[in-house]
């Protein structure tokens, strides 16, 4: 599934005008990417929690080399998926 299908089914489902539904979608996108950006918690109720947690450093490998590659520190958005979502079938 992928933004155009869902922007599509809120039409089908409420009736609205593409163009609104379009909004209604980029601005929820919008609003949880700057959240996120924030290091806010996002919690959608029965779906799951979204939040930021630093990377760990390090050194990897390049899988097709084996060469030592440097992981820089950073951060990385983490999903924890709720009980009704866990379980689905």
């Amino acid at each position: 599934m992928i933004k155009l299908d869902i922007i599509n089914e809120v039409v089908n489902r409420t009736g609205i005008t593409k163009t609104k539904a379009e909004m209604a979608v980029e601005t929820v996108f919008d609003t949880m990417k700057k959240a996120l950006s924030e290091g806010d918690r996002i919690e959608l109720r029965g779906f799951g929690i979204f939040n930021v947690r630093p990377r760990k450093t390090g050194i990897g490998r390049n899988p097709r080399t084996g060469a030592e590659v440097a992981i820089p520190p950073g951060k990385a958005v983490r999903f924890k998926p709720g009980k009704e979502l866990q379980t689905l079938q």
